[in-house]
């Protein structure tokens, strides 16, 4: 392991060196006003893409005054050599450390030599292909193009000797890799016929494996020009800058946090490439900067190593089917009673405390929805011992490191609560050597992560990606109106959902018919989502969405709770007529199981149950459910979904450690004045 370390640390500071060495070959370009990557290219006579290799940050755009490395041009610098001249020739064999990226084809043409004279100078070490971080031999009698690759300005350069193998001033830029998938870069006033011909093909199959190049033909992008397109290339990468987050998901054994490319797909967004490699989209976005300005076919992405996770199909109902009565469980629920701080309490009665205390209230209709499912779990003849505790808790203070210590916390086979987020975390954290399974009922914020944490209320991130996703499914044209006062969501699409359409505003931020019209498309559903709380912007989209209506295809959409569209200047009918659409936690439901659940609910409690004591029923129903498995806890939540009276359970794990609810529902008005789930 100090080996590892150590060779890890010669790697990182001999890189640096190597790099400081070279860079006073670059030239530094000061980026003028109108200048373009490709202008600049044009200049210096390289290519974007060389220019790309030496300033990544590049690729997203480039600044007035910002400073380029260029790399020297080796056409100017063939045509002023003077052929009299011979190059120097090494006695001994060089040596080359490999870098990132680096494949035999590039090493042979940066030392002018064949890839067959470097395998055969290297056959032992390159049995299993070339690896970073391998310092391989150079054949001697080789010239590298560093020795001669100095700026014009210095004394007359000396032109490299002819190898067997001459390197052509026009070669095509290729790189071949494992499973023989070859990739051909396109260089200025290259052209889809040329390439194609080039290598034997058609325009077609030259677009089939390349989907990007249909619409687009960038100077400096990587085309599969043999094989097919890979779902992961087959050579891993290495990240310049260790990503932190990923360490114990991605390489658990060691400090390096490997990566490798991936091609992005038709019809793949961030947040399904994300969820299909065990990250977040803010991870996946950290990954790969060029994210922010959206995605596109055919791009090459950094992705964590390994396969894509195979996410098996969960299935709903398969939990009733399959109780387990004999084992005997332990549920522990920790619910914030506070009833040392009522008994305390000798101003206000607990009828006067029971008026004004929110908090209390909330917690009791929790507290009568979960009796309510540990009675229904009694009639199954379900096997739980149940623990109900007062973790005594304010935002900042709990009783839980008490509870966990006097109560045995940490074999209990689950607990339900605290309620606010960072108790759940101590919760966690204390029994997390058990790996109990902390349930966290009610909050939607993303603290820090426990292996054995699952938090059952989707976050405000989860909300916003399921809207987009939805519409995205359906092929929707996406436009945002986006109050000038809403900077958070504005960074959020810009960043996020960057193929979406954003309205512009007047000098004085409200809105414009005219700008929304010209987005509008006929041949499908255009999807306006309204991010404002201001009663005059809401009334000026939507008058010009109904009007919109007699052309075009159009659907009202918000992504988050909005108050503002339940005061009586916004009407109900304005909303159905544009079905207004949202995502939500939980939904409408009116089957017979519900209304009897309904029924039985006010003739124990005198009245009809609000969201809190649905929310308490449904959250501890699911954990009754899966503690009465043959399978663990875990193990249920892996392979199967549920869904309760109005709130659905459909774990998934996080990039790195417990799981996070994905029961997200996509509920619209409809005309005839009710809400029902989109489809």
């Amino acid at each position: 392991m100090k080996n590892r370390i150590i060779f890890s640390l010669l790697f990182v500071f001999g890189t640096a060196f190597s790099m400081m060495a070279r860079q006073d070959k670059y030239v530094k370009h000061t980026v003028a006003k109108g200048e373009t990557i490709t202008l600049i290219a044009q200049k210096y006579k390289v290519t974007p893409f060389d220019i790309y290799k030496l300033n990544p940050d590049s690729q997203n755009g480039i600044e007035l005054n910002s400073v380029l490395l260029i790399p020297p041009s080796t056409a100017e610098n063939t045509i002023t050599a003077p052929k009299q001249t011979q190059p120097k020739t090494n006695s001994k064999p060089t040596t080359h450390l490999v870098q990132p990226k680096e494949t035999l084809f590039s090493v042979s043409r940066k030392y002018g030599v064949s890839v067959d004279a470097i395998k055969e100078a290297n056959a032992e070490l390159l049995k299993e292909g070339l690896k970073i971080g391998q310092t391989i031999k150079i054949p001697s009698g080789v010239v590298s193009q560093e020795t001669y690759a100095k700026p014009l300005t210095e004394k007359p350069i000396v032109a490299p000797k002819e190898t067997s193998k001459p390197v052509v001033k026009n070669e095509p830029k290729v790189e071949t890799l494992k499973g023989n998938t070859t990739y051909h870069i396109i260089e200025p006033k290259e052209t889809k016929y040329g390439i194609s011909k080039k290598y034997g093909m058609t325009i077609q199959e030259l677009e089939r494996l390349n989907p990007a190049i249909v619409s687009d033909f960038p100077v400096g992008l990587k085309l599969v020009v043999s094989g097919n397109v890979p779902a992961t290339v087959s050579k891993p990468v290495e990240s310049a800058e260790p990503i932190k987050d990923l360490s114990k998901e991605v390489n658990p054994n060691s400090g390096k946090k490997y990566l490798q490319e991936y091609v992005v797909k038709p019809k793949e967004t961030i947040q399904s490439i994300a969820a299909d490699f065990g990250i977040t989209e803010t991870e996946l976005i950290q990954l790969n900067p060029e994210l922010k300005k959206g995605i596109k076919l055919g791009m090459i992405l950094r992705v964590p190593m390994g396969q894509k996770i195979n996410i098996p199909k969960k299935e709903q109902g398969n939990l009733m089917k399959n109780l387990n009565t004999n084992a005997r469980k332990q549920l522990a629920l920790l619910l914030p009673f506070n009833i040392s701080r009522i008994e305390n309490d000798t101003v206000n009665s607990t009828q006067a405390r029971l008026k004004k205390d929110k908090f209390l209230n909330l917690t009791l209709d929790f507290y009568s929805g979960a009796l309510m499912a540990i009675d229904s779990a009694k009639v199954l003849g379900m096997n739980v011992d149940i623990k109900i505790l007062d973790s005594q808790e304010t935002k900042s203070t709990s009783n839980v490191a008490n509870l966990v210590q006097q109560n045995n916390l940490a074999g209990m086979d689950a607990i339900i609560g605290p309620f606010y987020q960072s108790n759940v975390e101590k919760l966690a954290e204390l029994v997390e050597p058990t790996k109990t399974p902390v349930i966290s009922p009610l909050s939607k914020e993303v603290g820090q992560n426990y292996s054995n944490m699952y938090q059952s209320m989707p976050s405000l991130e989860q909300m916003r990606g399921s809207i987009f996703e939805f519409m995205k499914a359906k092929g929707g044209n996406i436009i945002a109106v986006v109050d000038a006062k809403k900077g958070s969501v504005k960074q959020y699409i810009q960043e996020m959902q960057s193929e979406t359409k954003l309205v512009g505003l007047s000098a004085k931020g409200s809105f414009i018919a005219d700008s929304l019209r010209i987005h509008l498309q006929k041949d499908k559903m255009n999807y306006v989502l309204l991010a404002s709380e201001s009663t005059g912007m809401i009334l000026a989209t939507t008058n010009a969405m109904l009007a919109a209506q007699k052309e075009y295809q159009m659907q009202l959409v918000i992504m988050e709770p909005n108050e503002t569209l339940d005061f009586e200047e916004i009407s109900l009918t304005r909303l159905t007529k544009l079905k207004l659409l949202y995502p939500s936690l939980s939904r409408p439901n009116e089957t017979v199981e519900a209304n009897q659940f309904d029924a039985k609910y006010k003739k124990v409690n005198k009245i009809i149950p609000n969201q809190y004591a649905i929310r308490g029923f449904d959250v501890t129903f699911d954990v009754l459910l899966r503690l009465s498995q043959e399978k663990t806890f875990e193990e249920t939540v892996q392979t199967d979904a549920s869904e309760q009276m109005e709130n659905k359970f459909d774990y998934s794990q996080n990039a790195t450690y417990g799981y996070s609810n994905n029961g997200i529902y996509i509920l619209y008005y409809d005309t005839d004045l009710t809400i029902k789930e989109a489809l």
